[in-house]
């Protein structure tokens, strides 16, 4: 998820045309703070309502399981609430040119260099992305970012909050996001956003698992077993048509396709991921389990969010391999990825490409 950009020092070294960026990023991010009160205020506060004080206890509940069930770190984040009254915590912006996966980098001072540039107002994040389109010609996705870690560097002032973006989901969903931000402050690979995604969503996917086995009752299980057939399905389908695409784009260069060619096979796979993702629908509905969530990411799906969701889920059951590998155990899982994270890339990238094609087959 975006990573909130604190420093306004770095910013002012960056040079004039990056301040007003990281000012924005860090005032949306005070501004988040200053929202916040201690989950405790919210619970002894008459007015709080009793659908939110229920849901806080839970998210509390899932806070001390990361710590004692997942060793997620124990520190300040999570133990606040911000009503934030809007739609996302933040609004990310990614590109990719017309024929490729490859994701547009932005680098910052701490981070590294990451495939996506956040902003907490969705105007200006709407700007970025026409910008790129009208200037650089690339193919840009926005879309509503619900949560997000500073990757403890604010733990010293309170660290992140639960925010209202996210409190009201199902009890596996909360679990996963919760899990996920919290495995960003447990290993983090400067400037590597396909290794800290994937890692951040194995932990959330392996733990909201581990969470609903143990603590939630049938009904909440019913659900997330729904959900997660919804998306394994969607994922496949999205893994086969970017293998396709990236098929496609291999064959670019002065030896290759023309343009115009290559842009053709392109517009006929887009066409053949839209008719399966309705027949895919289709038998959703037969099996009594109907579902349109993903229509607008179908409806709008381009290079930049066909990359930006590998960065999410490519290496994922590369990190659910090793977490078989070191017996299930939780320290000896995170100090396993630690080690791949203190590699050079090409060496993590070829350890994790074994580790996906074992749990692939297997």
């Amino acid at each position: 998820m975006q990573r909130a950009l604190l420093l306004l020092v770095a910013a002012l070294l960056a040079g004039c045309s990056t301040i007003d960026y990281y000012a924005q990023a860090v005032q949306g991010h005070l501004a988040l703070m200053r929202a916040a009160r201690p989950i405790d205020d919210w619970l002894r506060d008459p007015a709080t309502p009793a659908a939110l004080k229920a849901q806080l206890k839970r998210a509390e509940r899932m806070r001390a399981f990361a710590v004692t069930a997942l060793d997620l770190p124990d520190n300040a984040s999570y133990h606040g609430y911000a009503d934030l009254h809007r739609a996302a915590a933040v609004w990310n912006v990614a590109a990719a040119p017309v024929d490729s996966l490859t994701l547009k980098r932005w680098c910052f001072p701490v981070l590294g260099c990451v495939g996506y540039r956040g902003y907490y107002d969705q105007a200006a994040a709407q700007a970025m992305a026409a910008q790129l389109r009208t200037q650089d010609g690339l193919e840009v996705t926005v879309y509503g970012v619900p949560a997000y870690s500073t990757l403890g560097w604010m733990n010293w002032a309170g660290g992140d909050p639960l925010v209202s973006t996210i409190i009201a989901w199902p009890e596996g969903a909360l679990a996963r996001i919760v899990f996920h931000e919290l495995a960003h402050q447990r290993v983090y690979a400067k400037g590597d956003t396909m290794f800290n995604e994937s890692y951040a969503t194995a932990v959330g996917r392996l733990g909201a698992a581990q969470w609903l086995a143990g603590h939630a009752d049938d009904a909440a299980r019913r659900a997330d077993a729904r959900w997660q057939a919804h998306q394994q399905a969607f994922r496949a389908l999205t893994r086969a048509t970017r293998a396709e695409l990236a098929a496609i784009y291999d064959k670019k260069g002065p030896e290759g396709l023309s343009e115009s060619a290559l842009l053709a096979l392109k517009t006929e796979a887009m066409a053949r991921f839209r008719e399966r993702y309705q027949a895919l629908k289709a038998r959703w509905a037969a099996a009594g389990m109907p579902y349109d969530g993903y229509d607008a990411w179908v409806a709008h799906a381009n290079n930049a969010s066909f990359a930006l969701q590998a960065a999410y889920d490519e290496w994922v059951p590369g990190f659910e391999a090793l977490f078989a590998q070191e017996g299930r155990d939780w320290p000896r899982f995170h100090a396993a990825v630690q080690q791949l994270a203190e590699l050079p890339q090409a060496e993590r990238d070829a350890q994790l490409r074994a580790l996906t094609a074992v749990q692939v087959r297997d």
